[in-house]
Order: C-alpha cells, then structure tokens, then sequence
C-alpha cells in the first residue's frame, strides 16, 4: 500500500508476484512517500522565506509589503482604525484580500508592521552602537536611553495624532511603546550585565532593571497614559536618576542626560 506495507497474498491461489513486478510496487511506494515528504518541505520552505527575522517579508516582496503598509498610512488619515478593513487595505495597495493574508496574518500585524517601520531607524542605530563592548557601559546606556527619547519625540511630534479619538490615540500609543520597550530592553539588559562583569555596575537584575527604567522613560515621556507638566515629569525622571545611581553605584551625576532640560 501508500504506506509501504506488504500484504500477505493467500497461500491457496496460485498468483504469484514475480519480483520485478515486486520491485515495481516498491519503488512506487518509496516515490510516493518521496514526494509526500518533499511537498512538506516545500511548504516549510514557503513560510521560511515568506517572513523574514524582522518580521517582513523578504526582500522580493518587500515593495508589496510596502504598499500595505502606504495603504493603512493613508487610510489611517482618512478614518478611524477600527472602521479599516483588511479589504479596504488590499485595495488601496491593489492586491487581492486574499493575497495580503501571504504578508501580514491580520490587520493587528498590519498596525503592529507599520507602527515598527516609524520608528524602527533611530532604535536600531542605538542598538548596533550600543552593541560596541569597547565603550563604557554607561555611554552605551545613555545612547540607548537616547533612542527611546528620540522616538518619544517623533511619535508625539507626529500630526496625524492630533486628530485621532481617544480610543484611537490608546491603541497607537500602546502599540508604540510596547514595540519600543521589546526592542530596547534585550540591548539594555545585555549593556547592565556587561556592566555587573566589569564592575561598573552594582545590581543582580539586569532584565528587571532594564524593564523599570525603559517603562518609566517612556511612559513619562510619551505623556498620554499618566499626563503630567514638566515639571511633574521632571521631578520624576530626577528621581529615577537618584534611585539608579544610588542603587546601582553609578557615580553621581553620570545619568544626568536623562533631565529634560
């Protein structure tokens, strides 16, 4: 059978398989099951190329990826994103709804793509600089706490919030700092733990650590979850600068980049 199993002929007929014919069934079986496992592989091989480690599509379909993303942009300017589609995005970027299932699971990961295109070059700059063992633990830290307030200042900076509803503004700016906080906070931690190794830097959670820090700068910087004056946010990141040079032992002053002055 498909299987490769040989069933057992009755002994009281005279039939016979000759071993030609035998060797015939054989190699039918082996082929089927050959063509069985390199049809798996294929598919394997179709979803591994489809996404790439960024979470887009290859460079072939990159330009279609793209023009989704151009497409919910422009929509996004037009009406609300809960009353977007996913076919009203494949039409604007002229592809088949069906098609654009190839590149992004569902309108979330649409969001989620375009959200991470914004803001994604600031970020990864920081974290390939940061990644350079031969500077300071602490000059690395600041240039990522730099990115994060460079990102800050960009999403806010951007018009289209302006004009967004409440329900709206929550989700992006959700959306905005969760991507922030996952892309920054393995680097960070990575620059603590060298830090500890070196002894510059006094804690035994560098994940924790990383993960306090990155939430509190943000979320103060971002102002829309906990909307605070300046001044407010200043006296919090001042407290931030003392709790983290007296708790890590950071020589005093060495994070006073973080003031917004």
């Amino acid at each position: 059978n498909i299987r490769g199993e040989l069933y057992p002929f009755p002994t009281d007929n005279k039939f016979t398989l000759s071993e030609h014919t035998l060797l015939l069934l054989i190699c039918r079986c082996v082929r089927i099951r050959l063509l069985s496992d390199n049809a798996k592989a294929q598919t394997r091989t179709f979803f591994t190329k489809s996404i790439n480690s960024r979470g887009f599509p290859d460079m072939a379909d990159k330009n279609k990826a793209d023009a989704i993303l151009d497409a919910l942009q422009l929509l996004m300017n037009e009406k609300d994103i809960y009353n977007i589609s996913v076919s009203e995005i494949a039409d604007k970027a002229g592809i088949g709804k069906g098609s654009i299932y190839y590149y992004f699971p569902s309108k979330n990961a649409i969001l989620d793509a375009l959200i991470k295109r914004s803001y994604e070059n600031a970020i990864q700059t920081a974290k390939s600089l940061s990644a350079n063992e031969n500077v300071s633990s602490y000059t690395r830290m600041a240039m990522i706490f730099q990115a994060c307030r460079s990102s800050s200042a960009q999403f806010l900076n951007n018009p289209k919030l302006a004009n967004e509803t409440t329900a709206e503004l929550s989700l992006l700016h959700n959306k905005y700092l969760n991507y922030l906080i996952s892309e920054l906070k393995p680097a960070l931690s990575e620059i603590i733990t060298q830090g500890i190794f070196r002894d510059e830097i006094k804690f035994d959670y560098p994940d924790a650590l990383a993960e306090i820090v990155l939430i509190v700068i943000a979320v103060k910087l971002d102002n829309f979850i906990l909307p605070s004056t300046n001044e407010e946010i200043e006296q919090t990141l001042k407290g931030l600068i003392s709790l983290l040079e007296k708790g890590t032992g950071l020589p005093l002053g060495t994070l006073e980049y973080l003031s917004i002055k």
